[in-house]
């Protein structure tokens, strides 16, 4: 098992094939049914999604809101736990892979709280409706004020956008964010790459 800092994940090991026969595609549908067993152990979910056009995964990510990490033995934890309540309730309908991770330094952002959480760094938001023009912004994030997400423009200015607007959103992998996410362990970590000078992140 190795954990990957940076734009990495510390995976669960044993990750296993399960055949759901049950009609539950959505992931809000299993969201209900994967927070209370993060909870219980007290750590936030981030993100479920399936992803795969063949073979599926699914990716549950998670964090301890002490350190915004998960320790491997976290993961492990976790993936077991979710796998005996998943078996049990079957609620997919197809075979798939069970994901378990840590959202990792340049993390999505995922709720209204990681914006404010996360100011002052770098993030790339993709909307789900163009607003003035827009589809895409780039920029440093500048807090929360209601329901409303503030970024600052490399241009100049700054652009308001509804939080319910966002599809997806994450933070750019800098320096200061590194400095700012210190990792609960170096011990099997993978060194940290950054970009090129002038090199552009995927969205």
């Amino acid at each position: 098992m190795t954990a990957k800092v940076g734009s990495g994940r510390a995976r669960a090991a044993g990750e296993v094939a399960h055949p759901g026969v049950a009609a539950v595609t959505a992931t809000a549908d299993l969201t209900p049914l994967i927070a209370p067993v993060a909870a219980a152990q007290g750590l936030a979910l981030v993100r479920v999604q399936m992803t795969g056009t063949g073979a599926k995964t699914l990716q549950v990510m998670a964090e301890d809101p002490a350190t915004g990490q998960l320790t491997l033995e976290q993961c492990e934890t976790l993936s077991r736990a979710l796998s005996d309540v998943l078996d049990e309730a079957d609620p997919i309908e197809h075979e798939y892979a069970l994901e378990v991770s840590s959202p990792g330094i340049d993390r999505p952002l995922t709720r209204l709280g990681d914006y404010a959480r996360w100011a002052g760094h770098e993030a790339r938001l993709k909307l789900r409706e163009s607003i003035d023009g827009r589809v895409r912004l780039h920029g440093t994030l500048a807090g929360v004020t209601g329901e409303n997400v503030a970024i600052a423009l490399p241009s100049g200015g700054e652009a308001t956008v509804p939080f319910a607007a966002i599809d997806s959103a994450k933070l750019v992998l800098t320096n200061k964010l590194i400095a700012a996410t210190r990792p609960l362990a170096f011990a099997d970590a993978e060194t940290i790459e950054m970009p090129s000078d002038g090199e552009e992140d995927e969205d």
